[in-house]
């Protein structure tokens, strides 16, 4: 798809050279019936070079190929309306690359967005001078808690202040849908300031697909879809998902146990191999229950959570299912997952999410 847009792209700039021909007198082109003068054979030219200057652009992924796609279409186009009636075709071709290009311009202004927001949650961490886990740092934790810090290999190395995440996942968006989109994702968490932010590239079709953020920072949630990069199709704050994203945040310690030793959790012992972690900070709190296996792996992390963020939304249990571990630097963290709605028409599988890189304290 990529190399056929790129073969349109170099054709339709090879066009455009036929007015440059014509303008500059090099050779008759009958093609053309009506009269071009020099300057607008020059202008001809110049539209030529900037559309197969945009093709390369396009093709090696440079992230100003928009720029480039914009301002040859405009000039292509205005050429295309002064010769409407030996150039008309020229605005299809036009179309599509404008569309394109609007559509990377929305990515480059999401993920500057996006780079924004993360500088701001990554500035000023204390880095705690590279403090190293201790067995009397969590002497106070539930015994189930404390085996899973020690299996996780956590003791002994510095305690984690940020961590980086790569993923790459499946998502269903509704109950009843069948088939499973492919996405990619990368996600900041901070420890010292309970926040992260999360950005996934979704594939839906040969033609669509939407870029998301979720964030929760300073206590507060936020969610942001987009179709395409352009159209907003999810913009959401409020209780609701200050809550939820707290939760989220709780239950994704298990890429991160000594973030068990957070000033902001309280931890409450179920039985010997579960344990209720509960979370306040800046006005929002939340809760989830933790669920090892006896060798001391977490093996499911669950909360009733707000499912959506209306008046009318309500708790559901929602459930995060592990089915395999890996070790990252020396850590033993969850690697393959899924995430999973109890309805009352039944379970909604609707993540299935798989870590591919796991980076500590990095963040400069």
């Amino acid at each position: 798809m990529k190399i056929a847009f790129f073969i349109l792209i170099v054709l339709h700039g090879a066009i455009h050279l036929l007015g440059f021909v014509k303008g500059l007198g090099i050779k008759e082109v009958k093609e053309l019936t009506l009269p071009i003068s020099k300057s607008m054979g020059i202008t001809w030219l110049l539209a030529a070079t900037l559309l197969i200057v945009y093709g390369i652009l396009y093709l090696i992924h440079s992230k100003y190929a928009w720029l480039v796609g914009i301002i040859a279409v405009l000039i292509s186009q205005a050429l295309v309306f002064i010769f409407w009636k030996d150039a008309k075709f020229g605005t299809f071709p036009n179309l599509l690359i404008l569309l394109i290009s609007l559509i990377a311009w929305g990515q480059f202004q999401f993920q500057n967005k996006v780079h924004q927001e993360t500088r701001h949650l990554l500035q000023d961490i204390n880095d705690q001078e590279h403090k190293i886990l201790q067995e009397h740092d969590f002497s106070e934790l539930p015994p189930p808690v404390k085996k899973w810090i020690r299996n996780s290999g956590s003791v002994g190395k510095p305690l984690v202040q940020v961590g980086e995440v790569f993923q790459k996942a499946e998502m269903r968006m509704k109950p009843d849908q069948k088939n499973w989109m492919q996405a990619n994702a990368k996600q900041y968490t901070r420890i010292d300031q309970p926040s992260f932010i999360w950005t996934v590239d979704v594939k839906m079709n040969l033609f669509l697909n939407f870029q998301g953020r979720d964030k929760f920072e300073n206590g507060k949630g936020s969610m942001l879809i987009k179709l395409n990069s352009l159209v907003n199709i999810v913009n959401e704050e409020g209780e609701k998902l200050d809550e939820g994203s707290l939760q989220r945040y709780l239950g994704e310690m298990v890429w991160f146990p000594s973030l068990a030793l957070s000033p902001f959790i309280s931890w409450e012992m179920i039985d010997e191999t579960t344990a209720k972690a509960s979370m306040e900070f800046q006005g929002t709190s939340g809760s989830g229950t933790f669920y090892f296996n006896d060798q001391g792996d977490v093996v499911r992390f669950s909360a009733m959570r707000y499912m959506d963020n209306n008046d009318g939304a309500e708790r559901k249990e929602w459930i995060m299912d592990i089915s395999d571990y890996q070790v990252f630097e020396g850590i033993k963290v969850p690697s393959k997952m899924t995430a999973t709605w109890r309805l009352d028409e039944g379970d909604w599988t609707w993540l299935k999410l798989e870590v591919t890189d796991l980076k500590f304290n990095r963040w400069n």
